[in-house]
Order: C-alpha cells, then sequence, then structure tokens
C-alpha cells in the first residue's frame, strides 16, 4: 500500500513537490523507517548534498521542514540529530503518511487503535444523533462501494477509509473529523499485515452495515456499541500477528 493512496484519501494538493520537500521526505521516511534510529547523526549538509544531488540550500530548508516535524534537533557544534518517538508530531499527515510503507511497528499500530477505540465508537453515536440525510447517502455510499470493491485488497480498504470518514463527519464535530489522518493510516498501515487476502473483505461488510442501520435510525447506544466491536474484531487480528507485542 503505497503513502499515496493517504495523501489522495486527504485530498492533498497534486502539484509537484519542491526540492526541499522531497528531500525532507526521503529523509522523513527513513526516519521513520528506523534506518536512522533515534538519538543517531545524520549526515551532514555536504554528504545529504551529494547523496541526493542536490544544493545545501535545500539539504538546510528540507532539515527545518523535518525539525519542524519534531524528526530532527540540529544543534551547533553537534550536528544533526534524530529525536525520540515520543517528540515527533504524530499528528502530521506527512508523519502518518511515512508509517505505511514503514516496516510494520507494532507498538504504534496499538497506539492508533487506541485512539481509534477511544472516539469512533462515540463518533458513532453522535452521528445517529446529527447525521442529515445527505451524511447518511455518503455512509451508504461507503458501504456500495465496499461491496463493488471486495475483491481488491487496496481499494477495499479505500472504500473502508470513507466509511469512517464519513461517520467521523456525520458526528459534526470539528475536532473528530481532523482525525481522519489517524484512521487513514491505522487502515493502510494494518492492511498489509491483516488484510492480505481479499477474499475475506466480504466478511466485515455486515459489520458496517449494521453500524449504517443503527445511525440511520438515530440509535446512538446501539451504533457506539457496533463501532467498537468492529474496532476490536480488528484490534484482535492485530493481536494475532504480534501476540507478544501487543
Amino acid at each position: 500500500m503505497s503513502e499515496l493512496v493517504y495523501y489522495d484519501l486527504k485530498r492533498a494538493a497534486k502539484m509537484t513537490p519542491s526540492l526541499p520537500v522531497q528531500v525532507a521526505r526521503e529523509l522523513g521516511r527513513r526516519i521513520v523507517a528506523g534506518t536512522f534510529e533515534p538519538g543517531t547523526l545524520i549526515d551532514d549538509e555536504n554528504g545529504l548534498a551529494e547523496r541526493y544531488q542536490v544544493s545545501r540550500v535545500v539539504v538546510r530548508d528540507a532539515v527545518k521542514i523535518l525539525v519542524g516535524k519534531g524528526l530532527l534537533d540540529v544543534r551547533r557544534g553537534i550536528g544533526t540529530k534524530v529525536r525520540p518517538r515520543d517528540q515527533w508530531v504524530l499528528w502530521d499527515d506527512d508523519v502518518l503518511a511515512w508509517h505505511i510503507t514503514a516496516p510494520p511497528n507494532p507498538n504504534f499500530l496499538k497506539q492508533l487503535m487506541d485512539i481509534r477505540l477511544a472516539f469512533e465508537p462515540k463518533a458513532s453515536r453522535w452521528a445517529a444523533e446529527r447525521a442529515s440525510e445527505q451524511d447518511l447517502a455518503d455512509i451508504e455510499a461507503a458501504i456500495l462501494q465496499m461491496e463493488a470493491d471486495k475483491n481488491s485488497v487496496d481499494k477495499f480498504i479505500i472504500a473502508d477509509a470513507h466509511f469512517h470518514k464519513a461517520v467521523l463527519r456525520a458526528a459534526h464535530n470539528e475536532f473528530l473529523s481532523a482525525m481522519e489522518g489517524v484512521i487513514y493510516s491505522a487502515l493502510l498501515t494494518s492492511v498489509k499485515i491483516t488484510n492480505q487476502d481479499a477474499t475475506k473483505n466480504e466478511d466485515s461488510i455486515p459489520y458496517h452495515r449494521d453500524v449504517y442501520l443503527a445511525i440511520k435510525d438515530k440509535d446512538g447506544i446501539k451504533a457506539e456499541q457496533l463501532t467498537e466491536r468492529l474496532l476490536k474484531d480488528a484490534a484482535d487480528r492485530l493481536h494475532e500477528m504480534y501476540p507478544d507485542e501487543l
């Protein structure tokens, strides 16, 4: 699963990124993947400029981007060091996207699921109380797309992401809507582990439809309970893959 799918779901601008952004993404991917471990120094400006065949000014601007995301720390006389993960801006769209192509990080996946379990069931409850006719149509459209794409791993997970996005937006809470990037990262990262067999996609569709029907019937308690069950099922499948780490 490509991180480009994340940017598509977020409807990021399609313009070609500048050289500093391209270099920042290359470095950022490696930091998130663990190629450069927290606490270690990365190459100096000259080394990075030579590696990526760009000017030192480009490298300097790229490093500033990553400093802003909490991934790097620049100290005069010491160098540029990778910061600890707990200092990263994990809500940043790029940081979330870079986890998609990085090797699976069980602890990161667990934390994503923790956040989803904490907020999405309540979002479904509020959606049952507040959803407009258009909101309901958007949720149902996502389910229909899941059914149409059930034989494709990649297309199915995108439709799945649209379902959860539609439910969040139906809750009419701006803070919840701002969390959609966490959902995309969780879905696109975990799909590499739990959704490798497209024949199993169909099994999850009834769970999603039940959530939709509860929201449509304005049964907030049921919608909350069903969403929690849906997410716990995904969490259980991750636990089966990493029983000693989750």
